[in-house]
Parts: structure tokens; C-alpha cells; sequence
């Protein structure tokens, strides 16, 4: 779907933005949006009609001066934002994946998925959960695992719900864009590797989660979160220096209207830095990779009520703009 004009009035932090738009039943392209809500195509600008966001990202440097110096330039023409589809912004070659990372949304699952044997009252738990959560922030590491690129759609997309999940969730996300090649880099360094920011949706199959059948292996994550279209993401990437402080962002994700999900970044346990440099000493972090930074509470599993058909999830990010995805139960 094309952006809609009511969403145009705020679009993002900053003079400009990073997206990847089409025109009706033409190719996908990377453009720049401006704060007004226009378009420059950037095929043209750069003079590469196979140039994608990703090609960008992977000369980061150069591509963001020039990105500068266009959305500065008054003088080109450009087109209205209503006239185009919105996809991803871009196709991650990886994205880290990040769970138990936001200290109240923590606490809640742990009380919502307690073993059936254990009959201690809730504030109990809760408290258990809370020393757990301040042990981890000062002494731990964050907890990060793979998902599947395959899994990203656009950020106005419909969200397929598979006839297996039984019982699928929300969960926001802010989403980190890698901009220059990461490996083994310190907390201290790793925003350098960062080109900015954008909004993902990484929704999660709660019954699947864990493994039934062996309980010994643990979590599941291919089973509980990669379906197709598990991740809208954008619908924009907002560069880093329009974006003064990533741990005090407002998350907020509404359901058909009603409010489930609003909370600060401040609740995070890992900071983004932490969160990238962590992910950096396993792993070789490449650009246009997505290192997905955590859900703070009030899931669905908190509120008792999962995704249906029909329902309607409008999902923002100060600065970052907003996404909005319908369910749509799997026919066949």
C-alpha cells in the first residue's frame, strides 16, 4: 500500500530519510524522503539503475555525504510520498535478534510462562524475576540469536498469521541498520558501525517457543518467529545523527486502537552500543544487517490476548515514524 496522507504530517526525525518505494506495478527503488513527505529517486541521482539501499549502505560513507548534500538541494525535482508503495526499507543479508532485553517485559513473560509446579504467589515470582533482570544489566550479557531475512516485510503489509500458530504475538522493536562492517568492536566503538535506525514488528508464535517434544533443547526460535512476514520493518531508516539518544525513545503499539505496548528505551538492560558490540565478537556484522534491540512489555501473552484475523497493529518509534500491518489467517 501507498503511504497514507495522514501519516505524511511527521514522518521522522531529521531532514531525511532512507526508504525503499515503488510506483504502481514498477520496480522497487531506494529514495530519499524528505521531512515534507517527497521523493527523490535516487537511481537517478547517483546515475545507478541497479542501485539498491543496501548498495548504499555498503559504501555508507560516501552515500551519506552525498545523501546530505541532495536533501539539501532545493533545487530538484521531487515527487509527493502518497504516490508510491512503501516496502522494507532494506533486505538485511542478517539480522540478530535479541530476547529478554527490556527489564519489565521480562518480568512478565517469566510470571506468564511459569512452570505449572510452581504454585508460589505472583508477587513472589515477580520479585524473583526483578533480581534476576538488575543481576543480569550489571553482570551479564545480552541474549542475541539469529533470525531469517525471509521473515521481513513491508511496514504496511498485511501480516500473514499461519494455520500452525497457535498463539502469535506482538512485539516492537527498535532496529538497528548497520552501516560500516563490525567485527570484534568495543562498546566505545560500535555506533561508528551504525547508519541508523528503523521500526520492526517481531512477531512471535508463543506456542512454539519452547520445545515440546524435547524439552531439554530449549527455545525454538526458527519454529516461533521466522514465518513469512514475521517482521514488518520501516517503514523508513533514519540516519544516526538525526537521532540524539537511543535510550530515551518512545515505543508505543496499539491493537484495533487500544494501547498494549508504550514504553521508554530507558527500560532497556543493553544498551545499543552493548547490543552491537556483543553481537560483533561472534559474529561479522556486515551493512544493511538489522540487530533487533528487544520488546518492552505489554505482549500479548501480558495482556491474555493474541493476534487474530483481522486485527490491526499501528506501531511507532519517536523519531522513527510508524507502521501500520492487518492480520490475515492463513487459507490454505
Amino acid at each position: 500500500m501507498s503511504v497514507k496522507p495522514e501519516a505524511a504530517s511527521a514522518l521522522f526525525a531529521g531532514p531525511f530519510a532512507l526508504a525503499t518505494l515503488s510506483a504502481q506495478d514498477g520496480p522497487a527503488f531506494p529514495a530519499l524522503v524528505t521531512a515534507d513527505a517527497h521523493v527523490l529517486d535516487l537511481r537517478a541521482a547517483f546515475g545507478d539503475e541497479h542501485l539498491t539501499v543496501r548498495g548504499l549502505l555498503d559504501d555508507w560513507d560516501t552515500a551519506l555525504s552525498r545523501l546530505t548534500a541532495l536533501a539539501e538541494d532545493g533545487g530538484r525535482e521531487r515527487t509527493p510520498l502518497t504516490d508510491f508503495r512503501v516496502h522494507a526499507p532494506v533486505e538485511p543479508r542478517q539480522v540478530f535478534q535479541s530476547g529478554a532485553n527490556y527489564r519489565q517485559h521480562v518480568i512478565d513473560l517469566h510470571v506468564a510462562h511459569r512452570d505449572p509446579a510452581d504454585e508460589r504467589p505472583e508477587a513472589e515470582r515477580r520479585a524473583e524475576a526483578a533480581e534476576i533482570m538488575d543481576r543480569r544489566a550489571a553482570d551479564d550479557l545480552p541474549y542475541v540469536f539469529i533470525g531469517l531475512p525471509s521473515a521481513v516485510t513491508g511496514p504496511y503489509d498485511d501480516v500473514v498469521l499461519p494455520a500452525w500458530a497457535e498463539k502469535p504475538d506482538w512485539e516492537l522493536e527498535l532496529a538497528v541498520v548497520i552501516g560500516r562492517p563490525a567485527h570484534r568492536v568495543s562498546v566505545d566503538e560500535a555506533l561508528d558501525h551504525v547508519a541508523g535506525y528503523t521500526i520492526a514488528n517481531d512477531l512471535t508464535d508463543r506456542a512454539t517457543v519452547f520445545r515440546r517434544d524435547m524439552p531439554q533443547i530449549g527455545t525454538d526460535w526458527l519454529r516461533s518467529k521466522n514465518a513469512p512476514g514475521f517482521t514488518p520493518l520501516g517503514p523508513w531508516i533514519v540516519p544516526t545523527a538525526s537521532i540524539a539518544d537511543t535510550g530515551d525513545l518512545r515505543l508505543t503499539l496499539k491493537l484495533n486502537g487500544e494501547t498494549m505496548q508504550d514504553e521508554s528505551t530507558k527500560d532497556m538492560l543493553f544498551g545499543v552500543a552493548r547490543m552491537v558490540a556483543y553481537a560483533s565478537q561472534s559474529a561479522r556484522l556486515l551493512p544493511g544487517d538489522l540487530v533487533l534491540t528487544g520488546s518492552p512489555a505489554g505482549n500479548g501473552m501480558h495482556w491474555g490476548r493474541l493476534l487474530r484475523d483481522g486485527d490491526v497493529m499501528d506501531a511507532a518509534i519517536t523519531g522513527l515514524g510508524a507502521q501500520r500491518t492487518r492480520c490475515v489467517a492463513e487459507t490454505s
